[in-house]
């Protein structure tokens, strides 16, 4: 399953929607190694890219709610710390062989739960920034 920032995905915010389609493709660019059956090579990276990315992008999405006195900020906050903790744990039972599948479907399933929270918690936000 290949993922697109399509409108229902767009905040329309500027930053914030070119964040989120740096992560469909880094998390895309994962999903075709292993369909290639090289996602155990291209695992090492993409964790490092996403650990970073939640960081930032998070931090980046909460100075704009402060900025603007967002109502939903505690909410959104939590959600976010709740992500970070959920990905941080599911990075550290991939063992140093490199992932399984069972560890891969973990992190794909994660990542459909950001798709989610893109979809209505993010464009929420985009709404009230506008």
């Amino acid at each position: 399953m290949r993922y697109e920032l399509t409108k229902d995905l767009e905040t329309g915010n500027a930053t914030i929607d070119r964040e989120h389609r740096e992560l469909l493709r880094a998390v895309n660019q994962l999903m075709e190694a292993c369909s290639k059956g090289q996602g155990r090579s291209a695992m090492e990276p993409a964790i490092k890219f996403l650990l970073n990315y939640v960081n930032q992008h998070f931090a980046h999405e909460e100075q704009l709610q402060q900025r603007s006195k967002y109502p939903g900020i505690a909410a959104h906050r939590a959600f976010h710390e709740n992500y970070k903790s959920k990905l941080r744990d599911i990075i550290s039972q991939i063992p140093a062989s490199g992932p399984t599948m069972i560890e891969l479907g973990k992190l794909n399933t994660h990542i459909g739960i950001l798709i989610s929270h893109i979809r209505t918690e993010d464009k929420k936000l985009g709404a009230f920034l506008k």
